[in-house]
């Protein structure tokens, strides 16, 4: 006799469960024969018995004979598969009757008929091609579970995530409550909501991406893509193919069909950085899109239309761009619907306290740190400072001297880096809105300087005991601080 190697489940689990149902005696005893040795057998002489061992024992394959008193074997298999229908179905026949077979392949799904009188060797492969059967089966069940967790983990991931980038390009990331920044708040929450273009205006790391992301994220379109470009990173050549794609064969290298960033942003928002650093032949193609709401890939002669919101930013003066040709009039107004001025930070100093406290705080939970705040000369040096790289420089000031403190509890002036701690060619006297010098004695500019971070410090913590912790010195100094410069609530009211 062939040695016929039975089916396995992996690893060092129980052998699969066969249930056997037979009225026939002789016929259970020689099934169990053949099998026995290779599984755990169960045996049943009715389909009422069979269907009490299938809902106790853990079954992958029953054999139902076909003819039984009471209920038949097709009837037993609707109920197995009423119950569970992922073991194996095989039935035992001894006869060809039509109708019954076909029921049983219709309602029974039968795997495999076995005639009597079978080969026990043709039955033990049936049988081990009816487990590998389920045992794939199995497996699929198991990774089908696992890809719907994974699916739903991933969904609560990525709305988690879009929820967080929401809260992190919210207008609540923009700080500030010096009357510039104020307008800047004013002008951007109301055309969020609206489709018109957008130019934002200012110098390097005055935050305008960041401007740009609370307009998308804050406005209809936030369910949306943002897409960014910074037009002064790519030739023209390379910058047309990024923002309109182009197809097979347009050039040396394109080897397939490219999407553009206008297609990529479509129903979404596209922020072109540096918008005053593209060449005349560029400035026409966005022009295009903007009239028309049509982009052509390199290479193709099909235009495609997009649905695109287009906030565009730049650090130069465009007016000035115009007047000596080197940027279209035309774009320029077309950009330009709404203008968004963002302040140097020189020229809003009473935003530097706030500003610092929040880079602290992002520092601290990002880097596992826990300084307290700035110790009063430290502020004064931050005050001071001119700032030239603007709210990213102080950024940058502070994550640094969160990333090289060490036991301290506040941020002394000599963590500060060497520039902003003493050398006069970065800092700056007390200037007014425009960056003039107000005032030229120390003393009187000194106190000026108090009476503002006491002022801000007031506004933004709405009382003195937190306003003190803030400022990072005790509540009854603040008080006598405040006696001594005339400051009082009326004054902070007044100012605020």
């Amino acid at each position: 006799m062939t040695e016929i190697e039975g089916a396995r489940r992996e690893g060092a689990e129980a052998p699969y469960g066969i249930l056997l149902v037979d009225d026939e005696e002789a016929i259970l005893e020689s099934l169990e024969l053949t099998l026995g040795s290779e599984y755990r057998v169960f045996t049943a002489g009715s389909g009422a018995e069979g269907l009490e061992i299938f809902e106790r024992e853990d079954i992958a394959l029953v054999i139902a004979d076909q003819v039984m008193p009471g209920m038949t074997g097709v009837e037993f298999l609707e109920e197995v598969i009423e119950r569970n229908p992922r073991p194996i179905r095989m039935m035992l026949t001894g006869y060809a009757d039509i109708s019954s077979l076909m029921r049983a392949i219709n309602s029974g799904r039968i795997y495999r008929y076995v005639t009597k009188p079978w080969e026990p060797d043709e039955l033990r492969v049936d049988v081990k091609r009816a487990l590998d059967a389920y045992a794939l089966s199995s497996e699929n069940v198991q990774l089908a579970g696992a890809l719907a967790e994974a699916n739903e983990r991933l969904r609560a991931e990525n709305l988690y995530l879009r929820r967080e980038v929401e809260r992190r390009y919210s207008f609540d990331e923009l700080i500030g409550d010096s009357p510039a920044m104020q307008r800047v708040f004013d002008v951007t929450e109301k055309v969020a909501e609206t489709d018109a273009t957008v130019l934002i205006s200012g110098e390097t790391g005055t935050g305008k991406e960041l401007v740009a992301r609370a307009i998308h994220y804050s406005g209809p379109r936030r369910e949306r893509r943002f897409v960014t470009q910074n037009c002064g990173a790519l030739p023209d050549t390379l910058l047309e193919s990024e923002l309109f794609g182009h197809k097979r064969g347009a050039f040396t290298g394109a080897h397939a069909d490219k999407k553009g960033l206008f297609e990529a942003a479509d129903r979404g928002t596209i922020f072109l950085d540096e918008i005053g650093e593209t060449e005349p032949g560029m400035q026409v193609r966005l022009l295009r899109v903007l009239q028309d709401g049509e982009i052509r890939p390199i290479g193709s002669s099909e235009t495609r239309k997009v649905d695109v919101r287009v906030v565009t930013a730049t650090n130069r003066d465009l007016r000035k761009e115009v007047e000596e040709g080197r940027f279209r009039e035309d774009l320029f107004y077309r950009l330009r619907v709404v203008e968004i001025v963002l302040p140097p930070l020189r020229e809003r100093r009473g935003d530097i306290p706030a500003l610092a406290h929040h880079f602290l705080d992002r520092s601290n939970t990002r880097m596992k740190r826990a300084l307290q705040g700035f110790t009063n000369a430290a502020m004064d040096r931050l005050y001071a400072y001119a700032w030239k790289g603007n709210v990213r420089e102080l950024e940058n000031e502070i994550e640094r001297t969160v990333a090289l403190a060490g036991g301290e509890e506040r941020v002394g002036v000599e963590m500060l880096s060497e520039e902003v701690r003493g050398s006069s060619e970065y800092s700056v006297p007390l200037q007014g809105e425009r960056g003039e010098i107000t005032d030229w004695d120390l003393n009187r500019s000194v106190d000026a300087l108090k009476r503002g971070m006491i002022v801000a410090a007031l506004r933004e913590a709405g009382s003195k005991t937190r306003a003190a912790e803030r400022l990072g010195i005790p509540r009854q100094s603040l008080q006598k601080m405040m006696k001594r410069l005339k400051l009082t609530d009326a004054d902070v009211a007044a100012e605020g």
